[in-house]
């Protein structure tokens, strides 16, 4: 069975960045591609960024392009997003998740979720 484990959240003050990982357990990430999503209180799942299987295609929100990152080492079965210059409103909780990566980043095309980290934006 598919498991990921999100860590790398905290709280971080505005401007400042964090780095996320997503590691896989019980199967080889090379075959995947992954999705970074983030939820914010009283607000739906949102696409934040995905990567393809070997890391030759990635999307981004256009509300994070020019801040976040994301990567694959498939050597360390991981995927990052490095989040740079953080804003109040990235603040929520982080989830990857395993599936087909499109310029839409859709919830309904990914699976597998982990249990997020939380990240908080905040002064």
């Amino acid at each position: 069975q598919l498991q990921l484990v999100e860590s790398g959240g905290g709280l971080v003050q505005p401007g400042g960045s964090l780095r996320l990982s997503c590691a896989a357990s019980g199967f080889t990430l090379d075959y995947y591609a992954i999705g970074w999503f983030r939820q914010a209180p009283g607000k739906e799942r949102e696409g934040v960024s995905c990567i393809s299987s070997n890391g030759g295609s990635t999307n981004y929100a256009d509300s994070v392009k020019g801040r976040f990152t994301i990567s694959r080492d498939n050597a360390k079965n991981t995927v990052y997003l490095q989040m740079n210059s953080l804003k109040p409103e990235d603040t929520g909780v982080y989830y990857c998740a395993a599936g087909t990566c499109t310029k839409h980043i859709g919830r309904d095309e990914f699976g597998s979720w982990g249990q997020g980290t939380q990240v908080t934006v905040s002064a």
